[in-house]
């Protein structure tokens, strides 16, 4: 795990990284794309952003700031087991 501080001033360029991601907003407001989808965050927000998924923000405050937490194995984690598979174990 690896806990930064990330304030782009400015463009935002990033590209997608090989681990998942967290981003706790600190300060300011920004636009986010993430995979297309177009958001909104402010301070004391949360956002999640998959391992390889394209995101940037957009339009960010002058005082945007965020912390960015990167965990996991290259690739992301695996996706959580179905209701489902549980249900087969125990039966």
């Amino acid at each position: 795990m690896t806990l930064e501080i990330f304030a782009p001033r400015g463009e935002d360029r990033q590209r997608p990284h090989s681990q998942d991601e967290l981003y706790i907003i600190a300060s300011g407001q920004s636009d986010v794309v993430r995979d297309g989808e177009r958001g909104h965050v402010r301070a004391g927000d949360a956002l999640f952003v998959r391992a390889g998924t394209e995101h940037r923000f957009e339009g960010m405050s002058d005082n945007f700031v965020t912390w960015v937490v990167f965990w996991g194995p290259p690739g992301g984690e695996a996706p959580a087991p179905s209701p489902s598979v549980f249900a087969a174990i125990d039966a």
